[in-house]
């Protein structure tokens, strides 16, 4: 059977209800973790169609997940939004203002280009615009950031100046998440191993990591059947952070053909991408 297939996510979901795992959306686990618990997320990127099918496949298992929804058209669709939180997913906010801003001031400068201070005021702005327009369609009580591969900058940055609990936000993955004890494991680069591809998805340096390493490396996965065998045989942690990027998942031949070449395509430009950012932070 081909990974990143719908068949082969169905095999994931029920060798992990198989073994006993609760499944929990991150608001939950934030307020109520189980000892033994998958946190299902998931990066609407593009394609909310998929992110759908995902949702209806979860809900027909009684399993609840997480979808973070970005702000701009190929990923903001309210019917499909509203649909998802209508089977009890939780619904988020995979927030990308800062480089919003960045390219908003482009257009209509207002500021110097490289003021920072000035792009994080305009992304702060943002960020309460799109989270207002999110919750007229659903409640949303946690956020996530996007990692805008190819932009300069990071969009975790607007926190280092602002709180996101004064705009009644619970928690964001990346500053909320012990990842020390929970294993994170995301399809970034269209594998479960694409660290080389990864310009800011990963929870290295991250609060909760800063003394210690992050669960994730000690554990290697490339293949979802990877991870298949490792639930099997009793070798996965007791608390797992699975993001997916539903766009990359198809048992349609030609749709997953393209998103084959066009992943590999893109991990290319994200290697060099990581290397050009890994050369600044160490000259």
């Amino acid at each position: 059977m081909p990974d990143f297939t719908i068949r082969r996510y169905i095999e994931l979901l029920e060798v992990l209800q198989e073994k006993g795992f609760a499944f929990q959306t991150f608001q939950d686990f934030l307020n109520n973790p189980q000892p033994r618990s998958i946190i299902l997320r998931h990066d609407v990127d593009r394609m909310p169609e998929n992110s759908l099918r995902f949702a209806r496949i979860q809900h027909e298992r009684g399993i609840r997940g997480t979808y973070y929804f970005r702000i701009v058209g190929e990923s903001f669709d309210p019917g499909i939004i509203r649909e998802i939180a209508g089977m009890g997913h939780e619904i988020g906010y995979h927030y990308e203002d800062l480089d919003l801003a960045r390219k908003y001031l482009k257009k209509h400068p207002g500021g110097s280009k490289s003021d920072i201070p000035y792009l994080i005021q305009t992304g702060i702005k943002l960020f309460a615009q799109h989270l207002s327009l999110l919750r007229e369609i659903a409640p949303v009580a946690t956020i996530c950031m996007h990692g805008s591969p190819l932009s300069p900058i990071d969009n975790k940055l607007l926190w280092k100046e602002y709180d996101y609990r004064d705009y009644g936000i619970a928690g964001e993955p990346y500053f909320d998440t012990d990842f020390s004890n929970i294993l994170y494991l995301t399809d970034t680069g269209r594998r479960w191993d694409g660290d080389r591809f990864n310009v800011r998805d990963t929870v290295a340096g991250l609060p909760h990591t800063t003394n210690v390493e992050p669960l994730s490396t000690r554990y290697r996965f490339h293949s979802t059947r990877d991870i298949v065998q490792a639930v099997q045989s009793g070798l996965l942690p007791q608390r797992v952070m699975l993001t997916f990027h539903p766009q990359r998942w198809t048992d349609r031949s030609l749709p997953w053909l393209k998103e084959l070449v066009w992943q590999g395509m893109k991990n290319q430009v994200k290697y060099f991408r990581t290397k050009s950012l890994m050369r600044s932070r160490n000259p």
